[in-house]
């Protein structure tokens, strides 16, 4: 077979393409404090402004691969691409919180387009060793575009705006588009699977009112008709979704996959890492520029410590597969991710953020050791036929974790707060009539009055504490499912689907 002449051409485009999209999880929160500021947006504004993102992505994903069998891979590239800039251009131009998280909605969809297709367009143009060599280039740029998302996001806050970082997709988006149009052969499935629309929109549906829920549970109140209507309906909507992929001889989900234990485990680690490190990104973030008073970029500077300790970590992680029995890899990647939280957890009122450090190291190093080797245990359990869809819902739970994790700690966070300052205030001030948790939790200590000063903080840290002690506890959980459940035995029983 005569190797394609523009093969790094397509390889350039998709990881240009690829670090556009995965930037934009991690640069976006350094930009918060002074969206917060300029958009007037609440605690939930700046929960969805990264919830949006990641529910649209995980929700689109599996359909968006479908969808590019059937019209042509590269087709549905770059339809991804010119949806994610003309996203982006909405989100610099949107002058309220509701037009710039349905922004980030769209923007997510576009991104699913463009990820769902990266590795089936690589896959079509490498063969052999060239094909590894490109599959570890583009796992390169997926490290280090979540490595330098918190400092480019820093620069382009302080120094032009926070509309910015949104409007740096344009210039590249376009350019990306014009590469992929001359330089990237089309291809497609011969034999195309039926699009999954029911499975999309109970799926999408259920996801939707879940987040929904627990971001408005703590205003709404848990035991009101309308919280426990959307979580009923979530779970009906799950229900009927996995009844639908059940009967389908082409479902969306094939939930055949979860048959062994190994893929099961793999899942669970996706869904744990994200849920508890990557969530908690948000609430550190709002500690460094809230309450330690850090402008953006020197909260993206301190938080290098845990991106990059990740970014080496995963190179070895990935040579290490090989070598060490991937369960082991995961479990004590997830359990350095768990020990990581618990020390952060120990913040007061007079803690800088050089408390967290010990915890950004270790938990560096638990992100890489584990994202490596979750991606090859969740392609590596199946045939290469089925690498896809495999590696596909992996790395929806991914999403999903980032979604329901933020969502999630934030309901928890606003619960706690409001009677943590009230605890932390002298007797003489008890009685004083607190704001909602909602507007403390987004609140910057400089702006409270000197005499409640001391007591706001440290009912802002005790909150967060209880929050990094919750993400500990869930990682732990994902770090002790991975021991028990990912079996040598499931691996080797497809060993050349990991470079499939």
């Amino acid at each position: 077979m005569t190797p394609d002449p523009r093969r790094w051409w397509t390889l350039g485009a998709v990881c240009v393409a690829t670090f556009m999209l995965l930037l934009d999880v991690t640069i976006v929160n350094v930009a918060l404090p002074d969206i917060q500021l300029d958009l007037g947006s609440s605690f939930e504004d700046l929960q969805w402004v990264v919830d949006a993102y990641a529910l649209t992505l995980a929700a689109f994903l599996l359909t968006a691969g479908s969808l590019a069998d059937r019209l042509g891979r590269r087709r549905v590239f770059v339809a991804g691409l010119a949806l994610f800039s003309v996203a982006s251009l909405l989100c610099g131009l949107s002058t309220s919180p509701t037009a710039l998280n349905l922004s980030r909605a769209l923007q997510g969809v576009g991104g699913a387009a463009m990820f769902a297709t990266s590795l089936a367009l690589l896959a079509a143009a490498f063969t052999g060793r060239e094909r590894g060599t490109a599959l570890g280039i583009w796992g390169a740029t997926t490290g280090a575009s979540v490595a330098v998302g918190p400092l480019v996001g820093g620069v382009l806050v302080e120094h032009v705006s926070w509309q910015s970082i949104f409007y740096v997709n344009l210039p590249i988006g376009i350019a990306a588009i014009a590469v992929t149009l001359r330089m990237v052969k089309e291809s497609k499935d011969p034999n195309p699977a039926p699009i999954d629309w029911a499975g999309l929109v109970t799926f999408s549906a259920a996801l939707f009112l879940l987040v929904f829920a627990l971001v408005r549970g703590n205003g709404e109140g848990w035991g009101s008709a309308t919280i426990v209507g959307l979580l009923v309906a979530a779970v009906v909507l799950l229900v009927a979704f996995v009844a639908i992929e059940q009967r389908l001889q082409h479902p969306m989900l094939d939930l055949t996959l979860f048959r062994k234990p190994t893929f099961v485990g793999a899942s669970i680690a996706a869904f744990a890492l994200s849920g508890s490190m990557f969530a908690m990104f948000l609430y550190l973030t709002l500690f460094m520029q809230n309450i330690l008073e850090y402008g953006p970029l020197e909260a993206g500077l301190r938080f290098l410590p845990v991106t990059v300790v990740s970014f080496f970590a995963a190179a070895v992680s990935g040579n290490l597969t090989e070598r060490i029995p991937v369960r082991y890899l995961l479990g004590a990647g997830l359990g350095c991710v768990g020990v990581g939280l618990l020390l952060m957890s120990g913040l007061d009122a007079n803690s800088d953020w050089t408390a967290l450090l010990p915890g950004f190291l270790l938990g560096g190093l638990g992100v890489g050791l584990t994202n490596p080797a979750i991606a090859s245990t969740a392609v590596g359990v199946v045939e290469p036929r089925r690498a896809g869809m495999a590696s596909g819902v992996n790395s929806t739970f991914r999403q999903v974790g980032i979604a329901t994790g933020i969502a999630g700690l934030g309901a928890i966070f606003q619960a706690t707060i409001s009677h943590r300052i009230v605890d932390a205030l002298p007797a003489t001030a008890a009685s004083t009539q607190l704001p909602p948790s909602a507007v403390l939790a987004q609140g910057k200590a400089s702006l409270v009055p000197p005499q409640f000063h001391d007591a706001f903080v440290t009912g802002w840290t005790g909150a967060l504490n209880e929050i990094l002690i919750i993400a500990a506890v869930l990682a732990l959980v994902g770090a002790v499912a991975s021991l028990v459940l990912v079996r040598a035995q499931d691996l080797a029983a497809h060993p050349q689907a990991t470079g499939a």
